[in-house]
């Protein structure tokens, strides 16, 4: 995932009126697009029953002009101007909403979709929302949102969905407007490093022996308990993920005959306001846990389990707290704007390629609890809600974890260069049992937080 930046030093003109400079993470972002492997976040909402369409599609509308940071699309210009710009459009170019033809596999289709294509940037608001259902079977429904991540991020949408649902129950009719200033989509928290673990290669994951070099994504949805934590933990359900993320790809390595190297997992952090007022645009923070190979040489029992739990949380407090450039020194003088965009976008390229073999081995972006009811009146509250994150190579797999009436809704995303659908299924079975063996650890009285 992609972070936000403060302004960047430099003495560049003042914007037009009504544009925005890209920040750091949507310039490099926006570098690095490549047609095989989109730039999508999916969002998967699913209610028990049928919003009525029109009142659907006006409450979007609506929510979309009450955080006009949305509303925007890349501004057309020279390769040789200094800067790409957003321009707020204040109106949508084209209706977002759409209903696709009903019937079997309507759902796979959406998810294909939402995996295959983004939403053009040159169009204002580059996010799409498909409404599928209901089927013949039962009379749920699925809001499937796919955005492109050059633009905002997963829990930025979810906000503007959640102001959808107020306005579709008529809860949040009087709400007052939400104007983000021009000059960015909001000021982020302190930053963190970006990783431990050592300057050395870390650990890829290893391809699955029967993949041909296929295009694209493969996506796995589960629905978990969310972990149980014993009294007196001093970790956190999102250490947990972490953890069964880490002996997850060990084991699948293992069995694949990858040599043994230390792991480094990117997680996002968000330190955004929930409310009305969430900055819209890409919010998080990237810091990098590492796992030493010596602690995944073996498979844990329960005592090696519970201190790899405590050593973690230890790491995560830390990397939340020391302060360091988001996407490292390299990223800002990348996008300085002292060269034109053009140059600066095959020096981007280059440098990402140079830099592939130390790029971390998965991502894991936990969004937690979703905060929002997101309740559509007589279509009911949301029961699920699942999110997945690009999976470019050369990490090529990504796990997305939310949770809602105490279930965790993981999804399993990856490159098809990389995995197949076998691969995923064995990935998510490796994750379900590390959960479930971390959940049946027993108290501690202080743990080994060393």
């Amino acid at each position: 995932m992609t972070a936000l930046q403060p302004a960047r030093p430099g003495p560049p003109a003042e914007p037009p009126p009504g544009r925005i400079p890209f920040p750091v993470v949507d310039e490099i972002s926006r570098h690095c697009l490549r047609a095989e492997e989109p730039e999508t976040v999916h969002i998967e909402v699913h209610l028990p029953r049928q919003p009525d369409p029109e009142r659907l599609r006006a409450a979007f509308g609506e929510a979309l002009l009450r955080h006009p940071r949305i509303l925007v699309r890349e501004a057309a210009g020279p390769w040789y101007r200094r800067r790409y710009e957003w321009q707020l459009t204040g109106t949508p170019d084209v209706d977002p909403v759409g209903f696709p033809e009903q019937g079997p596999g309507a759902l796979e289709r959406a998810r294909a979709g939402a995996l295959a294509e983004a939403p053009p940037l040159s169009v204002s608001p580059p996010v799409r929302l498909q409404v599928v259902g209901p089927s013949s079977a039962d009379s749920s429904c699925v809001l499937v949102l796919t955005l492109n991540h050059t633009a905002l991020d997963g829990p930025a949408c979810l906000r503007v969905l959640a102001t959808a649902a107020e306005l579709y129950g008529g809860a949040a009719a009087s709400a007052p407007l939400v104007r983000d200033p021009v000059g960015g989509p909001g000021r982020p928290g302190p930053p963190p490093p970006l990783r431990t673990g050592g300057p050395g290669r870390p650990a890829r994951v290893a391809p699955a022996t029967d993949v041909r070099g296929a295009g694209g994504n493969g996506l796995l949805l589960a629905e978990l308990p969310v972990p149980r934590r014993p009294a007196g933990a001093g970790y956190t359900v999102n250490d947990q993920l972490l953890v069964a993320t880490c002996l997850m790809i060990v084991r699948w390595n293992r069995l694949h005959g990858a040599p043994l190297r230390p792991m480094r997992i990117t997680m996002p952090v968000d330190d955004r306001p929930r409310g009305a007022e969430m900055p819209i645009g890409n919010g998080t923070r990237l810091v990098e846990v590492g796992f030493g190979a010596r602690e995944c040489a073996r498979e844990p029992g329960p005592e090696t389990l519970a201190a790899l739990l405590h050593r973690t949380a230890a790491r995560t407090r830390a990397l939340k707290s020391a302060p360091r450039p988001q996407l490292g020194h390299a990223a800002t003088l990348l996008t300085t704007p002292a060269l034109p965009v053009g140059i600066r976008a095959a020096l981007t390229r280059g440098v990402r390629r140079a830099a592939a073999p130390w790029t971390s081995t998965t991502l894991l972006s936990n969004i937690g609890r979703i905060p929002y009811p997101l309740d559509f009146a007589e279509a009911g509250r949301a029961e699920a809600v699942w999110f997945s994150a690009p999976a470019a190579m050369p990490r090529g797999l990504t796990v997305t974890t939310a949770s809602t009436q105490g279930r965790l809704h993981l999804a399993l995303r990856w490159s098809r260069a990389l995995l197949d659908d076998a691969a995923g299924q064995q990935l998510c079975d490796f994750f379900t049992e590390y959960l479930a063996a971390m959940a049946a650890l027993p108290a501690v009285s202080g743990g080994d937080g060393s």
